[in-house]
């Protein structure tokens, strides 16, 4: 029982999974609604604060990355293809062009507060401090953004999920899979 929270709290963690599909599938597995929305919010924030704290260093990472890709792009392929692929490489990213339309309108708290589900709470707290906020107000709102998902994902799950399927908490399958 005491992995299946572990499991909760890095699922949450990681950057690819959202506390809005972390909470639901861990109630669906029959886990504690308090107990799970606890960890997944503890999960979710603490990388979330780490990616602002670190940011630059993400930044200089992700730089770094692209100039490499490039450099490899243009050894390996004709020069047309390569000034074809650096052209799309300067795009932004489909997510990245979402949370800049999501910023131009509601600007830094209506990024926080929608952007968890609709790009990811790693990608809003990034694209946050790329379009010029300050850590502080990035990580206030970032902190209550997570919290209001969370409540709603918790509560809104566990009603659900238990006027649908009521004996889940005895025969979950993430009870199962990790009491063995």
């Amino acid at each position: 029982m005491f992995l299946s929270y572990i499991f909760v709290f890095l699922l949450a963690a990681i950057p690819l999974f959202e506390l809005v599909a972390v909470i639901p599938l861990a109630i669906i597995g029959g886990l504690s609604p308090v107990l799970t929305a606890i960890l997944a919010f503890l999960g979710n924030a603490l990388t979330v604060v780490l990616l602002i704290v670190f940011v630059d260093q993400v930044k200089k990472w992700m730089r770094k990355r692209k100039q490499k890709k490039r450099m490899q792009d243009i050894m390996h392929v004709e020069e047309v293809a390569a000034t074809q692929a650096e052209a799309e490489g300067m795009e932004e990213s489909k997510k990245g062009k979402r949370a800049r339309a999501l910023f131009d309108k509601y600007g830094l708290p209506g990024l926080a507060i929608i952007g968890p589900f609709f790009v990811g709470s790693h990608i809003s707290a990034f694209m946050g401090m790329s379009f010029g906020s300050t850590r502080k107000r990035v990580t206030g709102w970032m902190l209550t953004s997570l919290f209001l998902w969370t409540v709603i994902m918790a509560v809104a799950s566990s009603y659900g999920i238990t006027y649908f399927m009521p004996h889940v908490e005895e025969d979950g399958f993430l009870i199962r899979l990790f009491s063995n």
